[in-house]
């Protein structure tokens, strides 16, 4: 039996570095000994309010010190997590909570109506942290008061390697949310070789925290990361461009994690910006990054940018582009350090059968990142991970040299007139017209193709019209595959790890 918890992430931070700055939170500047401290009087405010090992707490809060110091302390009374997303209606977070069998929500008070609403109808419990307005009615117990009462615990409660130690709620692009139980193992291993093996990242870092926290790239990318290398995390709740690098300059900050819309975000602001940030290294993931918004990043910051991949079912990472082996604009790199990724056969459904360099079929990973299957789903579990091997749903291919190119996901493939179109590939050509500022690329019902391309795009306010940019689209892309229609829309629709819905967008463009 190995014992293991990822509260020993903070734990150890505080042993080596109780002194150093662990958090920055508008003023506060939080230390290691000071967090720690802090979640362990939380867990032992949670075991007053009747949470014990093996139970679930529910945290839903923003990118503040609240954060860490409930996930820690939860992790430090033994309990296992479930990371709220914070835009969820009430009904969708009472499914959560239903789902995971949640013990006891803990909400910020910015987010108490929602998580009232919520854990009524889920019949759950509710902790409140964080300054509490005044004037609400039924207020429920506040954990700051819960733990004022009794002597923080003196350290965390052992758990197995295996236990589970978070669960995440994929975003449901294939109907309802599904709850990826991911283990202290998984979890400490991937915050471990994402600083010590993946980037060249050390202790002096200071770390930009605007990834949502209660999502797998924020949490274990950027806090959990940060925390294991004795870094500085410096926490944004609400991401602006110019917020950014208003913040980035101030605090100093050398890396930033980030999904695409972040980077086109940034290149905006940093037209209108008088200082930018001095960026060491730049972590991308989340969604593919268009390579124009790549190099222009790049050529604009003065930073690489090293773009990786995963999904929440592998803790997240799985690739990244790695100093050690160099990087490749429009790959994801090579696997991390203790995981495979290889190309499987992808119409084969009951086994994995691996395909030679360079032939395209789909991403399948193994190793000690993949997840300990879905929540009460054996069925799912079981399709999702075949012969040891997690399929991930995204088709690519891996070059002679072992760089893997992200193609496209399976369910997104357009087939016209019996050709396959690839949408990743015509979103990266119209990402490069300099009037596009973001684009989705589906398919859409036609009566003599099947299916036909349509792109919808978020443009310059300068403007661009429909037949200019068709017209342009023609000279860079085959026949199949250029655009016949073009939508224009304000803003693409994002799911809650930040990737395009494109499940909306052909429920808004394809009848």
């Amino acid at each position: 039996m190995t014992m293991l918890s990822l509260a020993a992430v903070l734990a150890e931070g505080a042993r080596r570095y109780p002194d150093k700055v662990a958090v920055v939170d508008g003023a506060a500047r939080i230390t290691y000994h000071e967090l720690w401290e802090q979640s362990r009087s939380y867990a032992a405010g949670l075991r007053e309010l009747g949470v014990g090992p093996g139970d679930t707490v529910a945290i839903l809060i923003p990118n503040l010190a609240d954060f860490p110091r409930a996930y820690y302390g939860a992790l430090a009374v033994g309990a296992q997590l479930v990371p709220v997303h914070l835009l969820l209606t009430a009904e969708e977070m009472a499914y959560v909570l239903r789902d995971s069998r949640t013990d006891l929500l803990v909400a910020h008070s910015s987010q108490l109506k929602t998580a009232a609403a919520a854990a009524k109808l889920a019949g759950v419990k509710v902790a409140s942290v964080g300054p509490m307005p005044p004037g609400i009615p039924d207020a429920p117990p506040r954990l700051e008061e819960a733990a004022a009462g009794v002597p923080p615990l003196p350290t965390y409660v052992s758990r197995e390697a295996e236990d589970v130690a978070v669960i995440f709620y994929t975003s449901g692009t294939t109907g309802e949310p599904k709850g990826a139980l991911l283990t202290h193992l998984n979890l400490v291993m991937n915050a471990t070789v994402n600083v010590f093996d993946a980037n060249e990242v050390n202790s002096s870092d200071v770390v930009m925290g605007c990834l949502p926290l209660f999502h797998t790239f924020g949490q274990t990318v950027g806090m959990n990361g940060t925390f294991r290398l004795g870094g500085t995390l410096v926490l944004l709740a609400r991401f602006t461009g110019e917020a950014a690098i208003e913040l980035m300059v101030r605090e100093h900050v050398t890396v930033f994690h980030g999904v695409p819309t972040m980077y086109i975000g940034l290149l905006e602001a940093a037209a209108k910006a008088d200082k930018l940030p001095e960026l060491r290294i730049c972590v991308s993931g989340g969604a593919s990054l268009p390579v124009a918004v790549l190099e222009r990043f790049s050529e604009t910051f003065h930073s690489t940018v090293f773009e990786g991949y995963g999904l929440s079912e592998t803790s997240p990472t799985a690739t990244t582009n790695q100093p050690a082996f160099g990087t490749r604009a429009g790959t994801i790199g090579h696997p991390i350090w203790g995981v495979e990724v290889e190309i499987a056969r992808a119409e084969i459904d009951d086994r994995i059968e691996l395909l030679p360099a360079g032939e395209l079929g789909e991403i399948v990973i193994r190793g000690h990142n993949v997840f300990a299957g879905y929540l009460n789903r054996p069925e799912e579990t079981a399709q999702a991970v075949v012969d040891g091997w997690f399929r991930s749903g995204d088709l690519g291919t891996k070059d002679a040299e072992g760089f893997i190119t992200i193609v496209d996901r399976k369910k997104d493939l357009v087939i016209r007139g019996g050709f396959n179109v690839y949408p990743r590939e015509v979103e990266e050509v119209l990402a490069r017209h300099p009037s596009v500022v973001q684009v989705a690329v589906i398919g859409v019902p036609d009566e003599v193709f099947g299916e036909e391309i349509c792109a919808v795009v978020v443009a310059d306010p300068a403007g661009i019209t429909e037949d200019e940019l068709i017209e342009w689209s023609k000279e860079q892309l085959g026949r199949h595959k250029y655009p016949r229609q073009v939508r224009f829309v304000d803003a693409l629709p994002m799911g809650p790890s930040f990737k395009v819905l494109k499940r909306e967008l052909r429920r808004t463009f394809g009848s």
